[in-house]
């Protein structure tokens, strides 16, 4: 398989000048964008690896696009992997940056930011193409639950892509009325691929809802009386083998409530996953474990704690939070 795309990959390359045929175009953008072909990437165990090579992927995939403007496999793969390198390999790395680098940190963010606009465009375009008249249908405006009724099980990824991107983006600038004015037509989305495949991606659309539930004021879909109920079967159906909704959990919940016990312990979740058990998200886990370290290591950036890293209780007194944590993680 791999020479086989080896082969497509080196010959679109050699012919890129001329005029490429459409059926060998089709039948390559077919061969990278299969199933399997992800795996290449979500599969690795080096990060760094991967992340070297995306940015000549992803130009690979906008060039096959141009010739093959109306493949559903590619507009899915380019748009998500504008969405993941942004998040994984641009946003991801600098979050953790010290305040002196302020400016680094910064720049990082709104290239982040450019990057899952590319990708929310190209996912867009492509759902207008099968429902024309979708990228200006709204909540608001009470004409986007017809365009949703019409939609199959395998838009879905089409569906969650676009919202994952949109609520990374405005996270990145929650000031930016463009894309937060989009925020409630994503919960849409999601809520109609809940719907349509409420066990996508091992839970992904749980995860989702853990994040956004979680963080969204209730004028924009947030629903904190939710985040237990989804968090739950994020992890009932990745079958325990994602760190990912730990990571999820501890930053979107129990850091905000202060709730230590639970931040800790989601983390250590996480961190004891063992990545080969799914092979095909063993990047996903390696770097969501990544995440859990630096998260347990600034603890006290977060939480008062005593010089044994214990949660210091006297220091909370007064404070109006729950830091109790009821539940077996």
């Amino acid at each position: 398989m791999f020479y086989r795309i080896f082969a497509g990959v080196l010959a679109f390359f050699v012919l890129s000048g001329c005029s490429i045929n459409r059926m060998a175009t089709g039948a390559l953008a077919d061969a990278l964008t299969g199933t399997g072909s992800s795996t290449v990437f979500t599969g690795d165990d080096d990060p760094q690896l991967v992340g070297d090579a995306l940015p000549f992927a992803i130009k690979m995939y906008e060039a096959l696009l141009n010739e093959a403007p109306d493949h559903r496999g590619l507009i899915l793969t380019t748009g998500s992997l504008f969405v993941m390198y942004a998040n994984a390999f641009v946003q991801g790395p600098v979050e953790f940056l010290p305040s002196i680098r302020y400016e680094e940190r910064q720049a990082a963010r709104q290239r982040a930011r450019k990057l899952y606009i590319r990708g929310i465009n190209i996912l867009l375009a492509g759902i207008e193409k099968k429902f024309p008249g979708f990228r200006e249908a709204s909540v608001e405006e009470g004409n986007l639950a017809p365009f949703l009724a019409e939609m199959e099980e395998a838009d879905v990824p089409l569906l969650y892509w676009i919202a994952a991107g949109t609520l990374s983006a405005f996270s990145l600038d929650p000031f930016d009325f463009s894309l937060g004015k989009e925020v409630p037509d994503c919960m849409a989305y999601i809520d109609r691929a809940y719907e349509l495949d409420p066990g996508f991606n091992a839970g992904a659309l749980d995860d989702f809802y853990v994040l956004a539930y979680a963080s969204l004021p209730p004028a924009m879909g947030g629903n904190p009386s939710r985040v237990e109920i989804h968090f739950r079967r994020a992890l009932e159906k990745s079958g325990g083998k994602l760190a990912g909704p730990y990571v999820s959990y501890a930053q979107a919940v129990a850091l905000p409530a202060q709730n230590y016990d639970a931040f800790r312990s989601c983390l250590q979740a996480a961190k004891e996953i063992d990545v080969d058990a799914d092979p095909q998200n063993r990047l996903v886990n390696i770097i969501s474990q990544r995440k859990a370290q630096e998260l347990l290591n600034r603890a006290g950036d977060y939480f008062f704690l005593t010089e044994d890293g214990e949660l210091d209780a006297e220091a909370y007194q007064g404070f109006e939070v729950d830091l109790s944590y009821e539940g077996d993680l």
